[in-house]
C-alpha cells in the first residue's frame, strides 16, 4: 500500500507532505488545490509496476504538459527552479520504500533525473491499479485505445489506461463471497450486468441489451466497478482512484457507491477520491463502522505562508477547514432567513 507522498515545488505545491491511510482517502477543497495532481502522481507512481515504464514517463503522459515538456510541472516562478516527487510504499510492517523524481523547470527531457531510492524494490511488487478520471469513457471506448496508440491525440493517459484495465477478460472461476456479495449489490443497483463485445459496452438485463451510450452515465460507473471486480483489478492489494465519483450521479445511488468502497476497503482495496460533494462525504459519516480505516485530507490554501496545506483527521466532524461543510450550511441559514421573513 502507499503510505506517503511528498511534494516539492511540483504544480500547485510548494511543500506538500501527506501520510495516507491503508483504507480510504478522502480529498476535500475548493478548485485548484491540487487534490487531482496528488491522486495522478500517486497513480503514475502505481501504474509503472506493471507497464514497466519510468516514473518521469508516466508523470509526463498523465499530466500532458504543453509539448509534453515536463519541466513545466515544476511550480512556476521566475528563474531556474526544480522541483521532485516522493512516493512512499510499505512492503511490510517494519519496511517502507521509495518512488523519486527530480525535475527542472529548464528541462525539456521527459527522463529527468530519479531520486536515489528503491527503484528495482519499487517495480519488483507489482500493484494493480486502476484510475477512474472524471470524464466518462465507458459510451466512448469503440476504437479509442488503437486510436490512442497509433496517433497523437491530446488525451491524458488515464483515459486510455482505465479502458485497458475495463476490457480485460474475466477472471476464471468463482468469484469470493466477499467478490461476489458486492457484484450482486451492483447488478441490483444497475439492474443487470456488464457483457463487452468489440470493445463496446452493453447492460444486459432481463428486457435486452443496451448499449452504454443509451445508458445513464450513473449505470455507466456502476457498471465500470462492475467490470473491474470482476476481471480481477480491485482485488486485495489493489489501489483504486476516483477523481469526483459523483458526477452525473444521481443522489439516490452516491449512498450505494459510498457502501461498496466501504466493502472494498475492507477486504485490502486502498482508495483514494476526491469530491466536491455533500452526500459523499455525509454517506461515510454515516455508513463507517469503527474498524474501517477512512482518512479526510483537507487541501487548503494559507496565505500566510502562500502555499497550499493538508489538514487529516480520522473524523468527520474535525474536517477543517470543510468548504463542503460550511457552503451547505450558508444554504441552510439562507433558507432559514428567508422563512423568518429576511430579505431575499
Amino acid at each position: 500500500m502507499l503510505s506517503r507522498i511528498v511534494f516539492e515545488r511540483f504544480t500547485a505545491f510548494e511543500h506538500l507532505d501527506v501520510a495516507f491511510s491503508p483504507g480510504i482517502n478522502v480529498f476535500i477543497g475548493e478548485n485548484g488545490t491540487g487534490k487531482t495532481h496528488l491522486m495522478k502522481a500517486a497513480y503514475a507512481a502505481c501504474d509503472i509496476t506493471k507497464n514497466k515504464a519510468s516514473f518521469a514517463e508516466k508523470i509526463n503522459n498523465v499530466f500532458l504538459p504543453s509539448g509534453k515538456q515536463i519541466g513545466r510541472l515544476v511550480r512556476r516562478s521566475k528563474g531556474s527552479k526544480t522541483g521532485s516527487i516522493r512516493v512512499f510504499r510499505l512492503v511490510s510492517d517494519d519496511k517502507e520504500i521509495m518512488l523519486g523524481l527530480h525535475l527542472s523547470n529548464h528541462s525539456i527531457d521527459p527522463s529527468p533525473s530519479q531520486i536515489r531510492g528503491y527503484r528495482k524494490s519499487w517495480l519488483e511488487k507489482p500493484i494493480e491499479t486502476a484510475y477512474i478520471p472524471v470524464k466518462d469513457m465507458m459510451a466512448n471506448a469503440p476504437g479509442f485505445r488503437s486510436l490512442y496508440d497509433s496517433r497523437e491525440i491530446h488525451f491524458e493517459e488515464i483515459y486510455a489506461d482505465i479502458l485497458r484495465k475495463a476490457n480485460m477478460p474475466i477472471l476464471k472461476g468463482l468469484p469470493d463471497k466477499q467478490r461476489r456479495a458486492i457484484i450482486e449489490k451492483l447488478q441490483k443497483a444497475m439492474d443487470g450486468k456488464v457483457i463487452v463485445k468489440n470493445e463496446e459496452f452493453f447492460l444486459l438485463n432481463k428486457r435486452g441489451r443496451l448499449e452504454f451510450t443509451l445508458l445513464a452515465e450513473g449505470y455507466r460507473k456502476m457498471g465500470l466497478l462492475w467490470v473491474l471486480i470482476q476481471n480481477g483489478t480491485l482485488l486485495n492489494g489493489s489501489v483504486l482512484f476516483w477523481d469526483e465519483p459523483e458526477t452525473n450521479l444521481n443522489p439516490k445511488l452516491i449512498g450505494t457507491i459510498v457502501e461498496i468502497l466501504l466493502e472494498l476497503q475492507r477486504f485490502g482495496v486502498q482508495i483514494f477520491l476526491s469530491t466536491h460533494n455533500y452526500e459523499v462525504l455525509k454517506e461515510f459519516d454515516l455508513q463507517m463502522k469503527k474498524s474501517d480505516k477512512v482518512t479526510f485530507h483537507s487541501l487548503f490554501y494559507c496565505s500566510a505562508t502562500d502555499q497550499i496545506v493538508c489538514a487529516s483527521t480520522n473524523e468527520y466532524a474535525k474536517i477543517s477547514p470543510n468548504s463542503i461543510d460550511d457552503t451547505f450550511g450558508s444554504f441552510i441559514d439562507r433558507d432559514i432567513q428567508r422563512t423568518m421573513g429576511g430579505e431575499r
